[in-house]
């Protein structure tokens, strides 16, 4: 299905109809039953990086107006088979971040995964719609080179925090916008991914600032400084198209991948509303869709890499990615 600039329209009523089916879910409740949980701040039991690890560095997927966007490729060690990849997307705001730590998407690839960890060019380089291009094109390099590193081009997941939430986001509703697979080549390749998890990203920019706990954001989204406007180019009121451009939301369509999507409730810098939203949209629209709301998180923070958590999006990844394991 081919998508236009639509408008998903969301009302406030829809934020009440889907209630009662959103969860708040302490850490300790992914446990399994008869299980002891262990603390919300215990780390996951990861491995260190680079052991029995294949780690392939600094390759260019892009060259665009002069700069190579670069991604790093971590590969089991004894693979069986083509692998399914999930693809990490970096957060900071837009403005800052980087490709060198993808430690929660790490622990996929002792799972038998590829992870594929992308740099793109932050708002200070380039304004939106440069981002999720540069996120497009790096999905299209990986299919398109997926025999060399043998991967699974019809396997493909995406996860991202933060600002790289809302990108993760945003590549699985924008299948078919043309805008957005511009620039960086490989245009016979698909930027489709498979399944999502959106660790608490913006999704609907025009309606950030009306939400309850926008008010003690640092920097208010309409604030010529904050990160949003300076993703836009300018504050969300004097560019409302391009927030709505933007925003994941606007091209939700009923053939959108999986996704599961988790907020912190004490979230200040993106409303967990953004994500109440953006779950009700989907399932309107009949997409599978996923939210774990937990209470007394942040703004990321230890609860996101709680052992519980960690499996509990390796199995989302384990049914839509290999759905022939058992």
């Amino acid at each position: 299905m081919r998508k236009g600039l639509f408008r998903v329209l969301v009302l406030s009523a829809g934020l009440v109809a889907f209630t009662s089916s959103i969860t708040l879910v302490r850490v300790d409740a992914f446990a399994a039953a008869g299980s002891a949980a262990p603390p919300a701040t215990a780390e996951p039991s990861m491995k260190p990086a680079g052991a029995n690890l294949r780690i392939i560095r600094d390759l260019t997927y892009a060259t665009v107006d002069g700069k190579a966007l670069l991604l790093d490729l971590y590969l089991p060690p004894e693979p069986a088979g083509p692998l399914p990849l999930i693809i990490w997307v970096h957060g900071g705001g837009w403005r800052s971040g980087s490709k060198e730590n993808p430690r929660l998407a790490l622990e996929m690839v002792y799972r038998g995964y590829a992870v594929a960890s992308i740099n793109y060019r932050l708002s200070q380089e380039a304004v939106f719609p440069a981002q999720i291009q540069d996120v497009k094109a790096a999905v299209r390099w990986l299919r398109a080179n997926s025999s060399t590193y043998g991967l699974d081009p019809d396997r493909f997941g995406a996860w991202g925090s933060s600002a790289g939430g809302h990108l993760v986001a945003l590549l699985g509703t924008s299948g078919g916008v043309d805008l957005f697979d511009r620039g960086g080549g490989n245009y016979n390749q698909s930027s489709r991914v498979q399944a999502v998890v959106d660790f608490y990203g913006p999704t609907d920019f025009l309606q950030i600032n009306s939400m309850p706990e926008a008010g003690s954001f640092r920097q208010r989204p309409s604030a010529a400084s904050s990160a949003v406007s300076l993703l836009l180019g300018g504050p969300i009121e004097d560019n409302l198209d391009k927030a709505a451009a933007a925003s994941p939301i606007t091209y939700v369509t009923p053939d959108d991948p999986p996704f599961l999507i988790v907020h912190g409730q004490q979230d200040r810098t993106v409303p967990y509303q953004q994500s109440v939203l953006f779950y009700n949209a989907l399932r309107r629209a009949g997409v599978e869709a996923t939210l774990v709301i937990l209470p007394e998180a942040q703004h990321g923070g230890p609860a996101f890499s709680d052992p519980q958590l960690l499996e509990q999006i390796a199995g989302f990844f384990d049914r839509h990615l290999r759905p022939d394991q058992p």
